[in-house]
């Protein structure tokens, strides 16, 4: 899957909220580099291990959505938590168990896990190497 059509997708998430979206500056928004965005620390949640966090959409005004990129490394999860929107978990590396309402998925390259508003969420790595999502939801309103 492309960068734009994730984009385009986290769009659509960000647009079922109801919310009258702002008109848009002219030309490129926003361009966000992840080298400037990244932190390493424990993933959400209570989480387990360690994470590497880029969080792309934070420094961006006038936002209807986020859109991140989560590294967990091995033996690392997202802890289980409720979740208010929709959601997108994108698995662009590596392997994993989603959970969603007690039910487990395995995840791996290419594996888009679509939450859904209301259900209990989260995610753990699994196997031997990092495990590279990228994550978008919409906002309850927009944030500057």
């Amino acid at each position: 899957m492309s960068l734009a059509l994730l984009m385009t997708m986290a769009a659509l998430l960000a647009a079922q909220d109801g919310a009258t979206p702002a008109s848009p500056p002219a030309g490129v928004g926003r361009v966000v580099r992840e080298a400037d965005v990244r932190v390493m620390q424990p993933p959400p949640h209570n989480g387990t291990g360690m994470s590497t966090a880029y969080r792309i959409s934070d420094g961006v005004p006038n936002r209807a959505m986020e859109f991140r990129k989560r590294i967990l490394h091995p033996g690392a999860s997202i802890g289980l938590h409720p979740i208010a929107h929709d959601e997108v978990y994108y698995v662009v590396s590596g392997a994993g168990v989603v959970s969603s309402d007690g039910e487990d998925a395995v995840v791996g390259p290419g594996d888009a896990a679509y939450l859904y508003d209301g259900n209990v969420v989260g995610i753990r790595q699994t196997g031997d190497e990092d495990l590279v999502l990228i994550i978008s939801y919409p906002l309850s309103k927009r944030r500057d």
